[in-house]
């Protein structure tokens, strides 16, 4: 009597595991979003009877390329603008689908993130989307015709808003950006990050400058404190400068006194008017990132 009824707890327990792990099935063109209620989903099929200028620039989509990798369960039509089916049965009415044009840019990206929060799990906090610029202020779904749905490419679509930095990159020296060597996005998270600028986060935050600049990357023997403190900006400024090395102040003597002021003449440093530019610092300190053998940076 035991065994038979240990049996039937058993049987029970396998037809409920099979039951629990089988998954719902996906309606043609729907993928996973259409399994809450497939009933209400038409498939891209119908929207291209419409919509058919859309659905030809559409070939192409990295998102098309995905539903068709996923045997046409990816991303589609109504994974973006919603379940149709209340649209098409009321004749094309508006208000019975997304149409992100017409909805506030926060609304649009909770529509993005659902399938891209992997990818940008920052952005909610980033300052693009805590001013408002959404995932379609800088990507077009459908007009792009570039692999991230660009609207426009580097630096042009950055510079549309961002104007200073624009001016910077004109400056006598700068970071090759206008000339396509560097992009805006080497150095930056247009997604978030949890730097300010929406620098990208390295485990040594130097390391996004020298990542390019290796020769100053250390470690070293003996660091140079705002290297290690402030890092690269503390003495740079990367996207323009009237100096050749992009330091933030016209002179490396500038620089150097706003931390090491000026030494009275008749001193080693002394050269008539405390440390004057005619000498730069860097004639005799010439490691000033970092030095393995002199404290002072000597070379």
């Amino acid at each position: 009597m035991l065994r038979t009824g240990f049996l039937v707890l058993l049987s029970a327990f396998v037809v409920c595991a099979v039951a629990t792990a089988a998954p719902a099935p996906a309606a043609k063109g729907g993928g996973q979003a259409k399994q809450a209620d497939a009933s209400q989903y038409v498939g891209s099929e119908t929207c291209a009877t419409c919509h058919e200028e859309a659905a030809k620039k559409f070939a192409d989509n990295p998102h098309t390329k995905i539903a068709e990798m996923h045997g046409n369960s990816g991303a589609t039509c109504e994974s973006c603008h919603g379940p149709g089916k209340a649209h098409v049965d009321g004749g094309g009415d508006v208000t019975k689908i997304f149409n992100p044009a017409k909805h506030t840019a926060k609304e649009v990206d909770e529509t993005c993130l659902k399938c891209h929060a992997a990818a940008h799990p920052d952005f909610d906090r980033s300052p693009h989307a805590k001013a408002g610029v959404g995932c379609t202020s800088c990507h077009s779904v459908h007009a792009s015709k570039s692999e991230k749905l660009l609207k426009a490419s580097q630096p042009t679509l950055c510079f549309q808003c961002h104007a200073d930095q624009r001016s910077q990159f004109n400056m006598p020296f700068h970071h090759k950006v206008n000339e396509g060597l560097v992009k805006c996005n080497d150095c930056h998270d247009v997604h978030g990050t949890f730097n300010p600028s929406n620098l990208r986060s390295t485990a040594d935050q130097s390391a996004v400058c020298t990542k390019c600049h290796t020769d100053v990357r250390g470690p070293f023997v003996y660091e140079h404190a705002p290297v290690k403190a402030e890092g690269c900006l503390a003495c740079h400024s990367p996207h323009g400068s009237q100096n050749a090395r992009l330091l933030n102040m016209p002179s490396i003597n500038m620089l150097c006194n706003q931390c090491h002021s000026a030494v009275a003449a008749g001193t080693v440093h002394g050269q008539g008017q405390g440390s004057s530019d005619s000498v730069p610092c860097t004639s005799c300190h010439t490691y000033i990132h970092g030095s393995n053998l002199s404290v002072a940076f000597l070379r």
